[in-house]
């Protein structure tokens, strides 16, 4: 099957390489030359422009985005639509909101295009171990790009499902990150309370191995916690300051939008806010405070 993938950060040209291992014919565009250069090097065709990717597919075309969320992904969208033809399809890999995948599925479906939101987890690793795809659309459409879903995925067995229609995998994806920043947060607490314990002086690295085999709390997240422990056991070379790309923002919004409670999902959210706060007001009200009423001691800028 052939497809042409527009993006070729790490992510999408992991993908990329992924799909032309699989067999696929894959037409390469970003807006890196250097990039779209260095794809070639993998069998990916190298296309100089949106409408040179377009001029080398035949139809009915699958054109896979890989772009950052937002005006990026509108822009190109609106620059490709007046290039296919009906039966064509856009589908976008990237962290999209689901609202704007389905305002954006109602708009093509107009013209006869489908849009098809694949929700997409597996990062850096996703070229060697596969992709978890959560596929939102039209199911005839979405069961004619099975071949790529399969290649992409871990086998042709796991790790990919159509979830729903259009909006419904960037929600699936949204909602799986929320829980993602949940597991993650309380990993790093669970692993701040023992190296708290000083007097046993914990080694992290092998509770952490241990961990990984048989326990109920074992899991891919713990194998990447137990790897970055081994090269750094303090964890000196980082900084704690915590971004999060948007998508546990937007899973809190829908909690509370839907009325459904997700206190760890929120918590583990503000956690990561509180993070890149070297001295938050806040705090140093809670300071100030604590002497007005009760003449406590407070610490002072340099001591």
């Amino acid at each position: 099957m052939e497809l042409g993938m527009i993006g070729l950060g790490r992510m999408g040209g992991n993908m990329a390489q992924r799909l032309v291992a699989g067999g696929h014919r894959v037409v390469t565009y970003d807006r890196d030359s250097a990039a779209v250069e260095a794809s070639s090097g993998y069998g990916g065709e190298a296309a100089s422009s949106l409408e040179d990717v377009v001029a080398k597919l035949s139809t009915p075309r699958a054109l896979w985005l890989m772009l950052p969320d937002g005006q990026p992904t509108e822009d190109t969208i609106d620059n490709l639509t007046p290039m296919l033809d009906h039966g064509d399809a856009i589908l976008d890999g990237g962290n999209a909101n689901y609202k704007d995948s389905m305002r954006r599925a109602e708009r093509l479906a107009g013209q006869s295009i489908d849009f098809i939101d694949v929700g997409t987890s597996g990062g850096i690793w996703g070229l060697t171990e596969g992709y978890c795809l959560m596929v939102g659309g039209r199911e005839p459409a979405v069961k004619r790009l099975e071949p790529i879903f399969h290649t992409l995925a871990p086998s042709p067995e796991q790790g990919y499902s159509r979830v729903g229609p259009s909006g419904a995998g960037h929600f699936t994806k949204m909602v799986h990150n929320g829980v993602e920043y949940g597991l993650m947060q309380a990993y790093a607490e669970g692993f701040e309370l023992l190296a708290a314990k000083e007097e046993f002086a914990l080694d992290l690295p092998a509770i952490a191995d241990t961990w990984r085999y048989g326990s109920v709390v074992r899991s891919w997240l713990l194998d990447l916690a137990a790897r970055a422990l081994k090269e750094d056991p303090g964890l000196e070379s980082l900084e704690s300051y915590v971004d999060d790309s948007g998508e546990g923002r937007w899973t809190v919004e829908e909690s509370v939008e839907l009325a459904v409670p997700a206190p760890v999902i929120t918590m583990a959210l503000q956690t990561r806010f509180r993070s890149r706060q070297a001295q938050p007001f806040g705090g140093r009200l809670l300071a100030a405070l604590r002497q007005q009423f009760g003449g406590h001691a407070v610490r002072r800028p340099g001591q």
